[in-house]
């Protein structure tokens, strides 16, 4: 098999064309392994019993000739979905909740595309939350999931009238799928107030901005959001603290809330803007091994005031510059617990471009916090209400000082008084 390395994101899925960010670089690449069909026997037949650990693949075998001989909805008897549904479940019973999965070619496809920073869908993130409920973790900035009211924590009960509230996240994803100009209803229930509605969403082309910026209203004070860490993310945050600084800007708000995540080089490079040396992340084997990425050396941040803002929106790469920046003080984090994320997963690509996705090592903050299940707590607590949608750079260019003081965003407003007030005079 083609084995690719991820690390830091969750089974987040950007309902685009398919899944959400990856969360790392490849590392290594194997000889592709083609997956061959299972030899069928007797059903009476004799079968030797698995050792502990191995596939009795006999069984499978088994029920899949009872269930072609014997269903009678003979519509519904179709190959890929049957396997695919088998290596769902195979990978869902490893109780990786939230991380470990199976991804069908279409949705590997889109991964790749998703991480360029162009795609169609409504633009959402899905995760599954403990009960095993499809959720929003977040919607994109001026995505058609924002501008219809989904918030981080709506639970997904159905998807054009079809029950998925217990359904493998694959499968939610592929009822979404779609493209642009096509709509898609959602039966939504939030998880505050029990609330159930529907929401028609028509999915479009989305082209995500992954870092914007502003001077806020009456201060002197940049706004600098990364919705998310894909490519050349590094480089645009570059350019926008260099803009801001030369326009007079004397202190940052670093915006991370509803940020999944993304890739691992990206994670670093940004990190590495704001802190002059140390460690990044570690990453811990399941034999204990721990191993460090350090800080690179340049950082165009690293004295001017900051505070950082984080949600439950904020995920995996999100996770680990907030925690590195929170582990060596070098700002404050306001806002509510990160979403916890914190595994390192390899793509095993299978020989019909579909792939496994597998926990195989913990990622660890620079003084050794885990982060899985965990998250990143805030130094400031502020919690935002459910019917609040966080102001972001674009919303603040035509805004006036006095708007600016009357925001619903009170996290923002909480982390700028804190900044306001490291300010030198």
């Amino acid at each position: 098999m083609r084995a690719i390395q991820f690390i830091g994101f969750i089974v987040i899925i950007f309902i685009a064309l398919g899944v959400g960010f990856f969360a790392g670089i490849v590392t290594d690449q194997q000889g592709l392994v083609p997956v061959t069909g299972l030899i069928g026997r007797p059903l009476n037949g004799f079968s030797p019993t698995p050792q502990p650990g191995e596939l009795n693949t006999d069984l499978i075998q088994q029920a899949y000739r009872v269930i072609q001989e014997h269903y009678a909805d003979r519509s519904a008897l179709q190959s890929p979905d049957l396997t695919y549904g088998a290596l769902t479940g195979m990978v869902d019973a490893l109780g990786d909740t939230g991380h470990s999965r199976f991804m069908t070619p279409e949705m590997v496809q889109a991964e790749a595309r998703q991480i360029s920073g162009e795609f169609e869908g409504i633009g959402a993130l899905l995760n599954v939350n403990d009960e095993g409920n499809p959720v929003i973790l977040a919607p994109m900035d001026g995505s058609p999931a924002q501008k219809a009211g989904l918030k981080p924590g709506d639970i997904i009960l159905e998807v054009n009238g079809a029950d998925v509230s217990q359904a493998p996240l694959s499968e939610v994803v592929q009822k979404v799928l779609g493209p642009a100009g096509t709509n898609v209803t959602l039966t939504i229930r939030n998880p505050d107030t029990n609330e159930v509605r529907q929401v028609t969403i028509t999915r479009a082309r989305i082209v995500v901005q992954n870092v914007t910026w502003q001077m806020l209203p009456g201060t002197n004070v940049a706004h600098v959001r990364v919705a998310a860490f894909s490519n050349n993310v590094t480089k645009e945050l570059v350019r926008a603290i260099e803009t801001a600084k030369a326009q007079g800007a004397k202190g940052l708000l670093l915006d991370l809330r509803n940020n999944p995540g993304g890739l691992l080089n990206e994670a670093v490079g940004v990190t590495s803007q704001f802190l002059k040396s140390g460690d990044v992340l570690q990453t811990k084997d399941a034999q204990g091994n721990i191993s460090t990425i350090r800080v690179q050396k340049g950082g165009v941040a690293t004295e001017i005031p900051m505070v950082v803002l984080i949600n439950q929106g904020s995920a995996s790469a999100a996770e680990i510059t907030a925690g590195a920046i929170q582990d060596y003080d070098r700002a404050q984090l306001v806002g509510e617990k990160t979403f916890g994320t914190g595994t390192v997963l390899n793509q095993f690509r299978l020989s019909d471009g579909s792939a496994l996705l597998l926990a195989t090592e913990l990622w660890l903050t620079p003084k050794g916090r885990a982060i899985w299940h965990q998250g990143i707590a805030p130094d400031v607590t502020v919690t935002l209400d459910s019917d609040i949608t966080p102001s972001i750079p674009e919303n603040e260019r035509q805004m006036t000082a006095e708007e600016m003081k009357n925001l619903d965003d009170v996290q923002l407003l909480e982390a700028l008084d804190l900044l306001q007030k490291k300010i030198q005079p």
